[in-house]
């Protein structure tokens, strides 16, 4: 990390302000050749003046962030020109014509981390946040760049390592006897581990959630009011509604956000029997979408009528279109058309289709691994310790454990994991 990177940090295109970012030991010097303040350079002070791009010159601001103290912790200048695409790309040619080379993509992030300015955990965090979909996921990502996850790892590792300090002594110092002082700590702390990594996990569930949204596909036979319905929670006209039985003859869907969480809802073709090929063909991928979905709702197209069985999924049975006609023994009542049961339907989805802790912050399949393992060999390495096996056995337990947790930091990631996750940041993140 010798040398100085630059590149454009705002999105590419027109807009009132483009920034252009440069770090590395040649930082400084490139903002005085650049930018026309003759005096010093205070950090953390936003300048007003001219960027001097060699080919033309703009008006805007120039900041420089002194080492460590910086994201990157390096030295770092922000150019701050107007927006538009010849005008950022020229502060930035200027920027390599003197000296900087062209950063690498997620390479700033990259360099945080590798300056200890940032766990892995919380760069993914970070990149949760940029590719957010919904609130609740904004709000599960900065908890992540936040370094709560990172903490709550290194407060376990701690405590694993109190465990192995206390072996060691033990192996080195026989004659002293500790063996059932020690037992006793062990068989103490690792439930503690145990509880704690078992509360993580179940995060999981929620966090997968909160990431990648719930699924909700809208069942029943034809005709019974589920394109009117996926229009209705939309608030606007995605599905073709018309009298005539079996309209919808593939998968329509619409996203819609309820308190934050996404909500994929699907429109499925009406369940019946059909001789028609691509009606068929419809029914064969409805079949298939509620297969997959978190919850399903039911429309009952008449009094007494009752959805098949779908076991370990939610559902809710619905009689639609009781503006004209309500039926009795159904979860709920709704009109599509009035809006009626609209605000019910939302607050079922909420709370069955989700229904978890949006605080979650475990979002990532490989924290989900890291944690998962973690807690088979604490768990592992507590029967031993209750079994009076030799220490040193199952010291080795508790060592995997602390290098799967070291996996959520960063500590013991492997090359490839941080190569992987970097590269899923675009150039000058």
């Amino acid at each position: 990390m010798d040398d100085t990177i630059s590149a454009i940090s705002t999105a590419q295109g027109r807009g009132g302000v483009a920034i252009v970012r440069v770090s590395g030991e040649k930082a400084l010097a490139i903002a005085r050749a650049m930018f026309s303040r003759k005096g010093e350079y205070l950090p953390n002070v936003m300048y007003a003046g001219v960027i001097n791009c060699g080919a033309f010159r703009d008006y805007g601001m120039c900041v420089y962030f002194r080492a460590p103290h910086s994201f990157t912790g390096e030295d770092t200048v922000e150019f701050h020109c107007h927006g538009g695409t010849q005008i950022a790309r020229g502060v930035l040619q200027r920027t390599l014509a003197l000296g900087a080379r062209l950063a690498r993509a997620g390479e700033f992030t990259k360099r945080a981390f590798l300056n200890g300015k940032l766990s892995l955990s919380a760069v993914e965090g970070m990149g949760e946040m940029i590719a957010a979909q919904s609130e609740a996921q904004v709000r599960a990502g900065f908890q992540l760049y936040g370094e709560k996850l990172s903490k709550e790892a290194g407060a376990l590792q701690d405590t694993l390592k109190e465990c192995l300090a206390g072996i060691d002594a033990e192996v080195d110092y026989p004659e002293e006897e500790l063996s059932e002082d020690l037992c006793k700590s062990v068989t103490e702390k690792l439930p503690q581990v145990v509880s704690a990594l078992e509360a993580l996990k179940a995060q999981y569930r929620s966090g997968k959630k909160i990431k990648e949204g719930v699924n909700v596909a809208l069942c029943g036979a034809p005709n019974a009011g589920k394109s009117s319905l996926l229009n209705a929670l939309l608030g606007y006209d995605r599905a073709i509604v018309s009298s005539q039985a079996g309209t919808t003859r593939d998968i329509v869907d619409g996203t819609l956000e309820i308190n934050g969480i996404l909500f994929h809802i699907t429109d499925t073709a009406g369940l019946r029997e059909s001789a028609d090929e691509v009606e068929m063909e419809g029914i064969r991928r409805a079949e298939n979408a509620i297969k997959g979905a978190d919850v399903i709702v039911w429309l009952r197209s008449e009094e007494g009528e009752q959805p098949p069985e779908f076991p370990q999924v939610p559902v809710l049975t619905v009689g639609a279109k009781c503006d004209l006609k309500r039926q009795n023994g159904c979860d709920l009542a709704l009109s599509s058309l009035t809006g009626e049961g609209i605000g019910e339907l939302k607050k079922f989805l909420y709370e069955n289709g989700f229904g978890g802790d949006e605080g979650a912050y475990l979002l990532e399949e490989r924290h989900y691994e890291a944690v998962s393992s973690a807690l088979e060999s604490v768990k592992t390495a507590l029967t031993g310790a209750e079994n009076k096996v030799p220490a040193e056995l199952y010291a080795e337990d508790i060592k995997r454990a602390y290098t799967y947790l070291g996996e959520i930091s960063g500590e013991t990631a492997t090359e490839n994991i941080i190569e992987e996750i970097f590269s899923k940041f675009c150039v000058g993140k």
